[in-house]
């Protein structure tokens, strides 16, 4: 999983090259202005809540059912009322948010993964003028990393 996200950032930061930051999410934007919160600039990407259900395939090889959720915040500092002139930053958030759902949709790096899916999206605001676009994605893995520990064993 960990060359998994690792690649997703590469892919998100390379699709998306406005962003200011893209990051595990750590509840940075949960954790507002206090001091020891880890800095957050706009607009960014945070990659989180990575939940998987397991079955055995046997041997040790297992598949998982994975589900894990991307959060573009941006900052709406710019007044969007009809007639403000700057409407059209609407239309530019909405934008961003469609290049990270099409930027992930169907991505598939590893032969024994599933391209992943949207399943899920919620927009939502935040205090301080943030708006959250966020997406839940959901492939699934084959995953043998057990099995090979345990033929290393038997044969050492």
């Amino acid at each position: 999983m960990e060359e998994l996200f690792k690649l997703i950032i590469e892919l998100i930061t390379n699709k998306m090259t406005g962003l200011s930051l893209v990051d595990e999410d750590c509840g940075q934007l949960e954790a507002g202005i206090e001091e020891d919160a880890y800095p957050v600039t706009f607009p960014c990407v945070l990659i989180g809540n990575l939940e998987a259900d397991w079955t055995n395939v046997g041997m040790g090889a297992q598949k998982g059912q994975v589900q894990f959720s991307v959060r573009l915040a941006v900052d709406c500092y710019d007044d969007t009322h009809y007639g403000s002139g700057t409407e059209s930053k609407v239309a530019e958030r909405l934008q961003m948010a469609n290049s990270l759902y099409t930027a992930l949709q169907c991505f598939r790096p590893f032969g024994y993964m599933s391209p992943m899916i949207r399943t899920k999206s919620r927009f939502y605001s935040m205090p301080g003028g943030i708006k959250v676009y966020e997406y839940i994605f959901s492939f699934t893995i084959h995953d043998e990393s057990a099995l090979l520990s345990q033929r290393r064993e038997s044969v050492s």
